[in-house]
């Protein structure tokens, strides 16, 4: 396996719509005021959080179960920023729909700004010939309460190509998270 370069992200985002929308270089600023930053790096994508936010709470008393996950266990909220409770954690999604080549394993690593407040990003590899919204997990380790802030930089994504393409694609399997929209929670 081989780390694609910022070239290669570029003309697999423009010519075959692997990443929608698409920035090719860094966006540090917007309307004269500096953000997280977002777009494509030396060896990777910055991906941007949506302003639709899915935070836990505990207000019904129920146990996290992921093969009978109750809805109810998390409050939804639409807004530019996201208040996370202390050691509690919110789903998001990234304003990017991507679409993965079979040639390709895709990896997710929180943005170092993140990191240093406490605040974990998590997201499971994106599989080959997978495509769509990628659901966001914030996690906050700290014992205050944490900020995110939507439409700016959250993560950034690492693209792998393979030796050979896979036997079996995650589209082949007809994964049950093929196609996402919006914030997806859990499912069996």
């Amino acid at each position: 396996m081989s780390v694609k370069s910022d070239r290669w992200i570029r003309q697999m985002a423009l010519e075959r719509g692997m990443i929608e929308p698409f920035e090719p270089g860094q966006v540090r600023e917007v309307a004269g005021e500096r953000i997280i930053s977002y777009g494509t790096s030396s060896y990777g994508y910055d991906v941007r959080c949506s302003s639709e936010f899915k935070i836990f709470t505990n207000i019904n008393s129920s146990i996290v179960d992921p093969k009978h996950f109750d809805a109810r266990s998390f409050v939804d909220v639409q807004g530019e920023v996201c208040i996370i409770p202390p050691n509690s954690f919110a789903l998001a999604r990234t304003v990017e729909y991507f679409r993965i080549p079979r040639d390709v394993l895709t990896i997710c690593l929180g943005k170092s700004t993140y990191a240093r407040c406490g605040i974990i990003v998590n997201v499971t590899p994106l599989e080959p010939e997978w495509e769509g919204h990628v659901t966001l997990e914030f996690s906050n380790t700290t014992p205050l309460p944490a900020r995110i802030y939507a439409n700016e930089g959250v993560a950034q994504f690492v693209f792998l190509g393979a030796d050979e393409v896979c036997e079996t694609s995650y589209a082949d399997r007809g994964g049950k998270y093929q196609g996402q929209r919006g914030v997806t929670l859990p499912r069996t």
